[in-house]
């Protein structure tokens, strides 16, 4: 039995031994990869597909003359990067299970295009901006179902030609002064306005475009009095759970989402049990809720009676709480007033944020090099990366060929 441990003892500093080797060529095999092993990385981690022979001569080219943001750039001249690289990086976004194995929207197809037109990245959060196809025969955009984009995913139509920018009020009839981007989008109604009371949206926001979200952010120091009537104040009778639990995320988040308090998503729970023919509406000026009496969605009345004495929505008045406190970290601009009307001025509030550009730079890094920052130098390169989108008008392919250059070697 000892000689058999012995054994066991010694097979086990071999493997070690072995896999140390291994690492340790695998290091080495990537700090000595040329520019032309270079070059083929880059391509693979910005397209997902081998490159071409002469798309690689014209990159290693680039790296020979130590130009390598440009021998990313010509890496996302590949259709791939738009169809599958970005497609599969913004789907998650789309829907509260957060898988990337959804179809392609008009959420997801905004974005692509905004990226691919290297217009302001921030927009993405309370532009006047769509994007659908331009090809020939598909169906017109509709706003009650998803057809539009399911055929030119049907279709394998390539992404970096057939999205056509528009005026999203031109397209979907929402008033201009009401469109917020994707946070409007018909997709972002499906997934994150449908029943309930519309915070799944700030937070499914929070989580996907400022990479935290309410456990973390919540903050007991900040002001009761938006708190909407819905949330009891001793939930099973314990006033401590309302204190501990509820108080600090509700505080920030419904002053906020009071911005969404005239938007719904619509659909026929008898005959579309899966929303999927549904609508997103907006309670224009002139409109009146029934149980509300004004332009506030009932929804915002859900459940009223829990603490009849919690703020009652009116409009659509929204303000940062966070402003001040532990989440002022989030670094708000300050030359925005803090508050206003409508999801617009509230989109653009988050959008301007020093997190949301933190965060689109991160993901992008996460994505391009397989991996979270995880060192000194990767922060390094997190915070020279978050400057450059800024110096780049927020355009994100910059952020896309910067990350594929540092991680080329990898």
């Amino acid at each position: 039995m000892a000689k058999v441990v012995k054994k066991e003892k010694r097979l086990s500093k071999i493997f070690k031994l072995a896999a140390g080797v291994g690492l340790s060529f695998l290091v080495a095999q990537a700090s000595q990869a040329g520019p032309r092993e270079q070059a083929k990385r880059i391509h693979d981690r910005l397209a997902g597909v081998p490159p071409t022979a002469a798309t690689l001569d014209a990159m290693e080219t680039d790296i020979n003359n130590n130009d390598q943001l440009a021998a990313a750039f010509k890496a996302m001249d590949n259709s791939a990067f738009y169809s599958v690289t970005l497609k599969n990086f913004v789907t998650p976004w789309t829907n509260e299970a957060q898988t990337v194995f959804a179809p392609l929207n008009d959420y997801t197809a905004t974005v692509i295009g905004i990226i691919r037109d290297d217009i302001d990245i921030r927009q993405m959060l309370y532009g006047d901006i769509i994007y659908t196809g331009s090809a020939s025969g598909l169906t017109a955009y509709s706003n009650s179902n998803n057809n539009h984009y399911q055929e030119m995913e049907d279709q394998a139509l390539d992404l970096q030609t057939v999205l056509t920018q528009s005026a999203q009020s031109s397209v979907t009839g929402l008033e201009s002064e009401a469109t917020a981007g994707v946070l409007t989008s018909r997709a972002a109604a499906k997934a994150f306005l449908i029943d309930g009371t519309n915070r799944a949206l700030f937070r499914f926001t929070l989580i996907d475009h400022l990479c935290d979200d309410l456990e973390p952010l919540k903050d007991i120091s900040r002001a009761a009095d938006r708190i909407r009537q819905d949330i009891s104040r001793s939930p099973g009778g314990d006033s401590r759970i309302f204190n501990n639990a509820c108080y600090g995320c509700h505080a920030g988040m419904d002053p906020m989402i009071q911005s969404f308090s005239y938007y719904n998503y619509e659909y026929n729970v008898d005959s579309d049990p899966d929303a999927e023919n549904g609508r997103l509406v907006y309670n224009s000026a002139g409109a009146t809720d029934p149980v509300t009496g004004t332009r506030v969605q009932s929804k915002y009345f859900n459940n009223n009676a829990n603490f009849p004495q919690g703020f009652v929505t009116t409009d659509d008045r929204w303000d940062n709480y966070w402003r001040a406190g532990q989440n002022s970290t989030i670094g708000w601009d300050e030359s925005l007033p803090g508050g206003g009307f409508g999801a617009k001025s509230m989109g653009q509030e988050l959008a301007h944020s020093a997190q949301f550009a933190q965060c689109q730079v991160e993901k992008v890094f996460a994505n391009v090099c397989l991996r979270e920052p995880g060192n000194a130098a990767d922060r390094a390169q997190i915070d020279t990366m978050i400057s450059s989108l800024s110096d780049n008008n927020y355009q994100l392919k910059q952020t896309f060929a910067e990350s594929a250059v540092y991680c080329m070697g990898e």
